[in-house]
Order: C-alpha cells, then sequence, then structure tokens
C-alpha cells in the first residue's frame, strides 16, 4: 500500500477555553513536532463561556493534518477541532495594511490597482499611500506582487479568519 505524499493546505479551528498559556500549548504542538504555522489568528468569541477560536493555517499530507487535527483535540482545555478546508465549504478572509511609497506614474498605477482590488485608502501622502484590505489570501498576495515594482514598501497582516458556511458550526 503506497503512502500518499501528496501535500495539502488546511486551515483548522479550534475553540478552546480562554485561558492563559493555552496559545502557547497550541503553538508548542506545532514546534515541538516541526510543523509549520502558514497564518495563526486568536480571538474570544463566547464571553458568557470563556471560550477562544484559534484559526491555524497549516500544510502537510493528509496523515500529518489527521495527526495535528488528534493532537489538537487531546489538549485540554480545547472544546473542539475542525479542519474547515476538508469539512465542507467555508470562507477564509484576512485584512492587510499595505504601504506604498511611489509618485508619479507609479503613484496613479497604485491607485488604479488599488480601486481594481477593492483596497480602501486608509492614510494619504504626496509621497505614498496606506491601503486597507480585506479578501481570501490569494487576492492579497496577488495585490501584493502587482504592488512590488510600484514601490510597496511595507506590509503587515492578520492571518486568516475563517468559518464554516451554511448550519455547520464547530
Amino acid at each position: 500500500m503506497a503512502i500518499d505524499t501528496t501535500l495539502r493546505t488546511a486551515t483548522i479551528s479550534v475553540l478552546v477555553e480562554n485561558e492563559p498559556g493555552i496559545l502557547a500549548r497550541v503553538v508548542g504542538l506545532f514546534s515541538g513536532r516541526g510543523y509549520n504555522i502558514d497564518s495563526l489568528t486568536v480571538a474570544p468569541v463566547e464571553d458568557a463561556r470563556h471560550r477562544s477560536r484559534i484559526n491555524i493555517v497549516t500544510s502537510g499530507t493528509e496523515m500529518v493534518i489527521a495527526q495535528i487535527k488528534a493532537q489538537l483535540d487531546r489538549l485540554v482545555p480545547v472544546h473542539r477541532v475542525a479542519d474547515l478546508s476538508h469539512d465542507g465549504p467555508h470562507i477564509a478572509r484576512e485584512m492587510a495594511l499595505i504601504k506604498v511609497i511611489a509618485t508619479g506614474e507609479k503613484r496613479v498605477e497604485a491607485l488604479r490597482l488599488a480601486e481594481a482590488f477593492r483596497a480602501r485608502v486608509v492614510d494619504a501622502t504626496t509621497e505614498s499611500f496606506i491601503f486597507e484590505m480585506t479578501g481570501n489570501t490569494e487576492k492579497l498576495d496577488a495585490f501584493l506582487d502587482l504592488m512590488r515594482p510600484l514601490g510597496l514598501a511595507e506590509v503587515s497582516r492578520t492571518g486568516v479568519a475563517a468559518i464554516a458556511r451554511g448550519t455547520r458550526i464547530i
């Protein structure tokens, strides 16, 4: 029987008790086993129940992803673990602040592209713009690729926030 070595990207959501040290334990699980985290977001989601949601984007074979999920599920105080990218349709978005330093034609082109990508200008000087953009990772990456030759100077990204579509919940 052949072992599947195909890599895939997984968006894993973890519902945890909101207590000190839980994020360090989750990250420690990844680093201790040599798994990479491509994106990580965490925020409180249920104040009354003191719960937070951690969204992790990682990649690996099916076996590695299954192992990550099983190990996360065994951590206390983890309540639920879901692989949104495997379990069905989901919505994934991230936000970025993008600084472009440009003058003349490059400045005009940066504004034109920002409009096409629905990026908002949140700050402007005579020599720079800061754009705010929300979308899937691929959309943000495409915009950044186009901004590089125009004067891309700095980027700050939030990481992926994801949720299942329809009535499915974690």
